[in-house]
């Protein structure tokens, strides 16, 4: 979605909830000029990820923003400007949305908003004759009041949300579709996200994970027909449609809620970055400023993965690893001693692939040593080859 600079921008959100709560993955080109009229917070967390700005298209990155957002399967502009439609139609490339207009191989679909005369005006006119002549597709405008009050009427209001959000869902290719339903039947829990412990009331040792990969293998699994439960730590990511969202907030809590919802299910995928230590006693009030160092004592978190593992009761079971260092043989070592069918390891400390990002890279290591490394690539496909590796391994 890419999001122009017209006061219609501020439906943008409600667009994009709308798309996600129909399984599709979004993601968000906001222009400068959209960012006058909404906020980017309020983008990012209606599309579940980060928004992508001019700011984003010239920060150091070891791929082409305007070329990875155009492998999408299709392209809407929301809020589209007489402007961002010149523009498109000039062939410029001088901006991010621009930029990635020119390089979308998919479908496009332009949604105007402006005023009655903006929009008859035959320059105006004339650009989105040559885009459609394109093969590019437009929703309205519409007839209805527009402006701040609503002083205006005429033809130049913005199709409503509902609306946008069908016209975009039909362009979308059906093979999704078509392989969606080859986990019905499973039952599947997902955890996700950080563990806080806490200090005092107020103060707790925690680490930035996101939690996108573990609502991708949910939204994932989802797609393909499972029954999901996901127990989340605290995130900044709305709880995906058709998916039973358990919250928690300590390691304890995930514990339970894991093992709870691990009866009977056929599949657990453990992403969760949980904390391994938590506060021995945590202080009832909140304490102090003093002078000084201060000693805290911690006491271990229990093993959530290996005490899955010592039960499995017939369950696949998969886990996550981080290493800077020998990592094939410690996940190796790993996925022996705690009884998963494979681990998936991390690379924290390589560009793009750390904590917070849309993209992973991995390795799939098994108990046995033997090990897969699977390009960079989406959050999303690492939760498809995740899914399609435990598929073939309960066939």
């Amino acid at each position: 979605m890419i999001v122009g600079g017209s006061m219609a921008a501020v439906k943008a959100p409600s667009v994009l909830r709308r798309l996600r709560e129909r399984g599709a993955q979004v993601q968000v080109i906001a222009t400068a000029a959209a960012l006058e009229f909404i906020t980017e917070l309020s983008l990012a967390t209606a599309a579940g990820g980060r928004v992508a700005t001019e700011a984003t298209w010239f920060a150091a990155r070891p791929d082409a923003q305007h070329l990875t957002l155009a492998r999408a399967d299709a392209a809407v502009v929301v809020g589209a400007s007489a402007d961002l439609l010149a523009r498109a139609a000039g062939g410029h490339a001088g901006d991010l949305a621009a930029a990635t207009l020119l390089s979308v191989a998919g479908p496009v679909l332009w949604v105007p908003a402006m005023n009655e005369r903006m929009w008859h005006h035959p320059a105006v006119q004339a650009n989105a004759a040559a885009l459609r002549g394109w093969g590019h597709t437009f929703l309205g405008p519409e007839v209805g009041a527009f402006g701040t009050l609503g002083e205006g009427r005429g033809l130049g209001r913005m199709a409503e949300p509902e609306d946008i959000a069908a016209a975009t869902l039909a362009l979308l290719p059906p093979a999704p579709a078509v392989r969606a339903q080859d986990l019905a039947g499973w039952r599947v829990v997902v955890s996700a996200g950080p563990t806080r412990e806490y200090l005092d009331p107020v103060r707790f040792i925690s680490n930035p994970s996101s939690g996108k990969m573990g609502y991708a293998v949910a939204e994932e699994a989802r797609d393909r027909g499972a029954d999901v439960t996901l127990v989340s730590g605290p995130v900044q990511l709305p709880p995906p449609a058709g998916v039973r969202t358990v919250p928690i907030e300590s390691a304890l809590e995930l514990r339970d809620a894991v093992l709870d919802a691990a009866r009977g299910a056929d599949l657990v995928v453990m992403t969760a970055a949980v904390a391994d230590y938590r506060a021995a006693e945590q202080a009832q009030e909140k304490q102090a400023k003093v002078a000084g160092d201060v000693t805290v004592h911690l006491t271990p978190n229990p093993d959530i993965l290996a005490e899955l593992g010592r039960e499995k009761a017939g369950r696949l079971l998969v886990g996550f690893a981080m290493e800077t260092h020998a990592g094939i043989e410690r996940a190796a070592a790993k996925a022996a001693r705690k009884n998963a069918d494979f681990i998936l390891l991390n690379y924290p400390t390589r560009e793009g692939t750390g904590f917070g990002g849309d993209d992973n890279e991995v390795t799939l290591v098994r108990p046995d040593g033997t090990s897969e490394a699977w390009p960079r690539t989406s959050k999303r496909e690492v939760a498809r080859r995740l899914l399609d590796e435990a598929r073939q391994l309960r066939d």
